[in-house]
């Protein structure tokens, strides 16, 4: 744990009186029955997320109240307005219907940050599919790994970016039915076995029926990787709304007059459950920016656009630290009371410079793509400790775990002690199963009725409650905020006709948390030269796209290897950052 000075909050910090500001008291009054009653009935005492998040608000007052801003270099802003985004979303549902996709099938987007990604997002739940957003920069194989694993009937994406990753790829998906493409150029799309979304949307109704769905129907399908194996497809559904909506109010601090910037990619859960979802349940106009990462770009969007709430990335910070503080005193930022960050630990210096430079500091939260929403966070009216995570928020109960030999767990009650941090079930948008694996979901909880689920992160708790994280249990890779499987990286790898094995690690790397790195060994007729090094790096870029592909490459004559030839990573990364190499029994002799 950090011992750096805690920052002290007073009133002349909070610019607007806070939502969440008597912890003790309002987790003990918190229930989520409570929060089930703050959420619109809905008619036929169904429950799906597009209507809670759009339909409730688009006849009333916030009818004609910009619901997105979509922003893009060279473009005018174009704003949606609930009235609007409902409109769209019953298009596409009815697009949808149209073309006989039925509830609880696949719909898979692969867009940038335009507005027709938020659109299928909404109009699929709406129409009662299942949605799995992708991230826009991946290759194609981990584009067709992720639709064969969802069984995806419809696919909508770009004609760009279908005919790059995957009109090659099409034969090897055989679910996919449908692909609905945008032409990026604002035209039309004709590309042979494809379908023009302008033209379908253009032909639909403004009118449809939302799906009847329940809270515990499917609604939302988000791919994370393991150590081992294909990637995992965590399955959420509609009840999760609830958590969306209370973390929203409590950990965000939304507030209706706010201007809001997620800058979380949809293809990721973050982008989904708040660059999407909690925002507009409670009804605040946010932001959306197509363009990558630029520091005068965004301090200017920041001062601009005044953003009050900023929901953001450790990597993201760490550029603009390392953009240096003359961008900063050229802009100013009246209108900004919270910034809170995701996806990684956030270290201290960061939360300190937030202070220094922005005026606030940075407020760190945690959770996963399986608890679907915020569990713990530093929230606006209570202290930071800089390098904590904060504090289980309502209606969350965190614990931290001694796991025995034969797996049997153990809460730890003393401060200060590294276990596998844990949650007990109850929250609504904990996951529901990993797709078609129920043996490794099962895995995840412990205790009795199995009332625990353990998140794979080792943790302290201090005697303040809390919480630190400490590393992950198992050697899955953090970078940029993504989350990076080293099988799935050294797949692709062995691939290449000289690549005879491949382990991964995550190297640690001041800007994007870690960056991955690849170690290989060749087959015979292949030598090491940078010539084939640079073509094996050409080679993982093109397969999985170069936020998941090696940023370096290393040659080794042989791999260490368990004695059951399973590749020791763990070894490959002490070996590599110069630490001790731990129990080495099971390794392979001469390695």
């Amino acid at each position: 744990m950090d011992t750096s000075p805690i920052i002290r909050k007073t009133a002349a910090d909070l610019r607007l009186a806070p939502n969440f500001a008597d912890y003790e008291g309002e987790r003990r009054r918190f229930s989520w029955a409570s929060v089930g009653r703050e959420l619109a009935a809905q008619p036929g005492g169904a429950l799906n997320i597009a209507w809670q998040a759009v339909d409730r608000h688009a006849t009333g007052a916030l009818r004609d109240k910009t619901a997105f801003r979509f922003l893009a270099r060279g473009k005018p802003p174009r704003d949606v307005g609930f009235g609007e985004l409902a409109r769209l979303s019953s298009r596409f549902a009815n697009v949808l219907a149209g073309l006989g996709v039925a509830r609880g099938e696949r719909v898979f987007v692969l867009a940038g940050r335009i507005p027709e990604l938020y659109v299928a997002v909404l109009g699929g739940l709406r129409h009662g599919a299942v949605v799995s957003p992708l991230f826009s920069a991946f290759g194609p194989e981990p584009i067709a790994t992720r639709v064969n694993l969802g069984a995806g009937r419809v696919l909508v994406t770009t004609d760009m970016l279908y005919e790059r990753k995957v009109a090659k790829w099409r034969d090897k998906m055989p679910t996919l039915e449908h692909v609905l493409l945008v032409a990026e150029d604002g035209g039309s799309s004709n590309i042979p076995g494809t379908l023009d979304l302008a033209a379908l949307m253009a032909a639909a109704s403004d009118e449809s029926t939302v799906a009847a769905t329940g809270a515990e129907d499917m609604s939302l399908l988000h791919f994370t990787s393991g150590t081992t194996g294909t990637p995992k497809g965590a399955v959420h559904v509609h009840g999760a709304v609830a958590t969306h909506w209370a973390t929203g109010r409590y950990a965000l601090d939304l507030h209706a007059d706010d201007i809001y910037w997620c800058t979380a990619d949809p293809g990721w859960v973050t982008g989904t459950s708040y660059g999407i979802i909690a925002p507009l349940l409670h009804g605040v106009s946010s932001i959306i920016d197509a363009e990558e990462f630029d520091a005068e770009r965004w301090y200017g969007l920041l001062q601009d656009e005044g953003v009050t709430v900023w929901y953001t990335a450790p990597t993201a910070i760490r550029m603009l630290m390392k953009a240096g503080a003359e961008i900063p005193r050229k802009h100013r930022f009246p209108r900004l009371r919270f910034i809170a960050s995701v996806g990684e630990p956030l270290n201290p210096e960061a939360v300190r410079w937030g202070k220094e430079v922005l005026g606030l500091p940075i407020h760190d939260n945690w959770w996963q793509t399986e608890t679907g929403g915020i569990m713990i966070a530093n929230t606006p009216a209570f202290d930071i400790k800089p390098g904590s995570m904060g504090r289980p928020l309502p209606g969350i109960d965190a614990a931290i775990m001694h796991r025995d030999a034969d797996g049997t767990v153990t809460p730890v009650e003393e401060a200060g002690i590294e276990g596998e941090l844990a949650l007990k079930r109850g929250w609504p948008s904990m996951f529901r199963a990993y797709l078609n694996n129920e043996e490794r979901y099962r895995k995840c909880f412990a205790g009795p009725n199995n009332e625990w689920y353990l998140t794979g992160d080792l943790a302290q708790r201090d005697a303040d409650g809390y919480y630190w994280f400490v590393g992950r249990a198992d050697d899955v890779i953090k970078s940029a905020g993504h989350l990076i499987g080293p099988f799935e990286v050294e797949s692709a790898l062995m691939e290449h006709p000289a690549v005879a094995e491949a382990g991964v690690i995550g190297k640690p790397d001041p800007v994007v948390g870690e960056m991955v790195k690849a170690f290989v060994s060749l087959k015979k007729g292949y030598e090491a030269s940078e010539a084939l090094r640079l073509e094996l790096l050409g080679h993982a870029r093109k397969r999985l796209g170069a936020a998941v592909a090696p940023k370096e490459i290393a040659f080794l004559a042989s791999l260490p290897r368990t004695r059951s030839g399973k590749i020791m990573r763990r070894l490959l990364k002490a070996r590599e950052l110069g630490l001790p190499e731990g129990d080495t029994s099971t390794l392979e002799s001469g390695s």
